[in-house]
């Protein structure tokens, strides 16, 4: 424990660690906050959530999900493959496939273990069946700027369970330039040998720069390479965009049935934490086998199936999405106004969705510029400044007004003014 005491002092003493509030309730976007450390209470403006279509406080949303706790308890205790499945899970499973438009999806506890499974599964199959033998190389593409546990999962993509049961063909992993499908088409013609099994993994929408992945062109790229597999992580796509918020297909008009006719296999990962009001995850494909093997996964295996009140509170939040389009729109019209007001007062903003990632000046230091904004104009914004570029990460919903909107733009405005005056010259 040394090494992590020392580190841990000079992280505290370096300024780096984030500072940790505790919420003591919501309504709307006001949230009541604890600064633990002093004890002070803040009542706060949020930019920060990702409840971006503020389903999070819906009464069906939240009825939904006591219902299936007075039906069902609060949790499965077990893994659906040993103690089987509530209909619950069924139902959301055929929710995300209408949704996705592709018929087959198994449901995880979260994204980091639906996309371990994925790899893992994909790479190394699942538990040894005498006489059968895995041969093929696995090649898999990956985003330099893709999200943790995709990073995390393809890391890890040639030493996980697949070797303990004797699959264990070599997995290469090689990364291309951010949203560059230049780079990517090199680094294919350059890597990829025949006999290959091909897989692409990419956020759709990425999570700290809010651009789109350019899929359309991706697709274009590997068309070349039949039987490929382009992985969609749908995290911040997911009722965000698309004109019903269906995520990236939507979005550029792309069914997945015209990928499958190109002769690609699309799978997509959707996650439950940000737009439909819950926790969790799922991975959609057009193939039943793939989802029969996730289910015998050792990441699916190991581990208790989604709980009751978290796959009701997902259903009944999805199934809102589907029947009220509107809530998409919203989001969507308070994305395009924020942006521009932030643009009007000469702030700096990348991406195109309803995640604003606000890029500060070098001199600027996004904690204590948040935590300005906090302690004196009562507004809430991420800091950012350990594991990207220094920025404030804001984040619209659907239930914004333009006044609150207004408000934070006066906040940022203000702040500026207060922290960063411009130096006066002297004069003689």
């Amino acid at each position: 424990m040394e090494v992590v005491e020392e580190y841990m002092q000079r992280l505290y003493q370096s300024g780096l660690y984030p500072d940790k509030f505790v919420c003591h309730g919501k309504q709307g976007n006001l949230v009541d906050v604890e600064d633990p450390d002093s004890g002070k209470r803040y009542k706060l403006l949020t930019f920060c959530t990702n409840d971006v279509l503020g389903l999070v406080q819906s009464e069906a949303v939240k009825q939904a999900a006591i219902d299936a706790i007075v039906k069902y308890g609060t949790s499965n205790s077990s893994c659906s493959v040993l103690s089987g499945r509530i209909d619950l899970h069924r139902q959301l499973e055929q929710e995300i496939s209408a949704f996705k438009h592709l018929p087959h999806t198994h449901l995880f506890l979260n994204a980091w273990m639906a996309m371990q499974a994925l790899i893992d599964g994909f790479c190394h199959l699942a538990i040894n069946i005498p006489g059968f033998h895995h041969t093929r190389e696995t090649l898999i593409m990956t985003d330099v700027l893709n999200h943790g546990c995709i990073l995390s999962a393809v890391v890890n993509a040639g030493n996980r369970s697949g070797k303990m049961f004797s699959h264990s063909p070599n997995v290469r992993v090689k990364a291309y330039r951010h949203c560059d499908v230049n780079d990517f088409a090199r680094k294919l013609r350059r890597y990829a040998k025949e006999g290959d099994r091909i897989m692409v993994v990419s956020d759709a929408v990425f999570s700290m720069d809010a651009d789109i992945a350019p899929l359309p062109e991706m697709l274009d790229v590997l068309e070349n390479y039949p039987g490929s597999v382009i992985v969609m992580d749908e995290a911040h796509a997911s009722g965000a965009i698309g004109a019903t918020g269906g995520g990236i297909y939507e979005h550029f008009g792309i069914t997945t049935q015209q990928v499958l006719d190109r002769g690609m296999i699309p799978l997509i990962m959707t996650t439950f934490s940000k737009f439909a009001a819950s926790a969790g995850a799922a991975i959609s494909s057009n193939s039943p086998s793939m989802v029969d093997l996730l289910d015998v996964s050792p990441t699916s295996i190991g581990t208790i199936s989604l709980p009751p009140p978290i796959t009701a509170a997902a259903l009944e939040s999805i199934r809102q999405v589907r029947q009220n389009p509107l809530l998409v729109s919203t989001l969507q019209a308070n994305s395009r106004y924020l942006r521009s007001r932030l643009i009007e007062h000469n702030f700096e903003v990348i991406g195109e969705t309803n995640v604003i990632p606000l890029i500060l000046p070098p001199e600027y230091n996004p904690k204590h510029f948040a935590r300005h904004m906090m302690e004196k104009y009562g507004v809430w914004v991420s800091a950012i400044w350990f594991i990207a570029k220094p920025r404030l990460r804001i984040t619209a919903n659907a239930l914004h007004t333009k006044e609150e909107m207004d408000l934070l733009v006066e906040a940022l405005v203000k702040t500026r003014e207060d922290l960063y005056k411009p130096a006066t010259v002297a004069t003689a």
